[in-house]
C-alpha cells in the first residue's frame, strides 16, 4: 500500500510543478509521512482531526490564534465581518511542524463564510504548502467542502489539492464510521467499502419526496429553498436523496443542491448531510 500511495504521490507532484519536477526518480520520493493540521474553535473539526490521527497514524498540530475568537457563533460571525471589512485576518501562532518533511498534509477547517475560517488564510500567508498533497476536511452547519476545496486550489496552485471529507456537525455520532469510508475508498488505508451507484436521472417530486425533505430540512435555522426535483441512490445503509432546490426572494433566485439520508434503521428520520450551493 505505501509503495503504491508513494507512486501515486510522485505523479501527482509532478503534474503539479511542472517541468522542474520531471527529473526526479519514483525512487527519490521519500516513505509517506502524514501530518494533521487543523484549526478548531468549537471542538467539531478537533474530533475529526483526533479520529483521523489515529486512524492514519499521524502527526498532529492545532492551529492556534494569537487572540481567539471566542466560540459564540454570532460574536464570531460580528468580528469576522470587521476583520473582512478592514482587509485582516486573525494572526496565528507559529505551527511547531516542519511541514516540508510531510508527504501528506490533512487539512482541517470548521466552513465560515461558505470556505476555509479565517485563521487557514494566516496559515496559507505563513506556511510553504507548495508541492504537497493538501487533503481538505471540514465541519459546517450546512456545507461548504465543494467551495472551500475550489478555494484552496486558487490560493495554492502548486500543490496537489485532494478530494477532501466533510460532515455536519449534527451528524458527528457517524464520524468514524464515515470518515473510514472516505479514507478506505480513497486509498489512504487498506480495507473493503460499498461500491456506491450513481444516482438515478433527476425526476419530478413525489408526495413521498417531499415528506422526506421537509423532515430532514424544516427544523434548520436558515432557508434551504423549495425542493424541485430529486433523484436517489440505494445503498445497504439506506436511501440517499439529492434534492435540487430553489431559494426566491425579491432580489434573486438562487439553486442549491441538498443531500439528504434515509437509513434503514427502525425509527431512522431524514437527516440532510450537506448542501452544495
Amino acid at each position: 500500500m505505501k509503495k503504491i500511495f508513494i507512486l501515486m504521490f510522485a505523479c501527482m507532484v509532478m503534474f503539479a510543478c511542472g517541468n522542474k519536477q520531471k527529473d526526479v526518480a519514483k525512487e527519490e520520493i521519500p516513505q509517506n509521512t502524514v501530518l494533521v493540521l487543523y484549526y478548531s474553535q468549537t471542538g467539531a473539526t478537533a474530533s475529526v482531526a483526533n479520529q483521523l490521527k489515529s486512524s492514519m497514524n499521524a502527526d498532529i498540530e492545532e492551529i492556534i490564534c494569537e487572540n481567539p475568537y471566542s466560540g459564540d457563533f454570532e460574536a464570531t460571525i460580528e468580528r469576522c465581518k470587521k476583520e473582512q471589512e478592514k482587509g485582516e485576518i486573525p494572526a496565528i501562532k507559529p505551527i511547531k511542524a516542519d511541514v516540508q518533511k510531510y508527504d501528506i498534509i490533512f487539512l482541517g477547517y470548521p466552513i465560515w463564510f461558505g470556505t476555509y475560517a479565517s485563521p487557514i488564510a494566516s496559515l496559507l500567508e505563513n506556511a510553504n504548502l507548495e508541492g504537497k498533497m493538501i487533503v481538505p476536511f471540514c465541519t459546517f452547519g450546512s456545507g461548504g467542502l465543494e467551495s472551500s476545496t475550489e478555494d484552496l486550489k486558487a490560493r495554492l496552485p502548486r500543490s496537489v489539492i485532494m478530494e477532501g471529507f466533510g460532515i455536519r456537525n449534527a451528524r458527528l455520532s457517524y464520524l468514524q464510521d464515515e470518515l473510514n469510508d472516505f479514507l478506505v475508498r480513497n486509498g489512504y488505508l487498506q480495507g473493503e467499502v460499498e461500491a456506491l451507484p450513481d444516482f438515478n436521472v433527476q425526476d419530478e417530486l413525489s408526495e413521498a419526496d417531499k415528506k422526506v425533505f421537509h423532515e430532514a430540512c424544516d427544523g434548520y435555522q436558515f432557508p434551504l429553498g423549495t425542493p424541485t426535483s430529486v433523484s436517489k441512490r440505494y445503498t445497504s445503509k439506506g436511501t440517499e436523496y439529492r434534492f435540487i432546490t430553489r431559494n426566491s426572494d425579491d432580489v434573486m433566485s438562487s439553486k442549491m443542491t441538498v443531500y439528504i439520508e434515509l437509513r434503514n434503521e427502525k425509527n431512522a428520520k431524514a437527516e440532510f448531510t450537506k448542501v452544495v450551493r
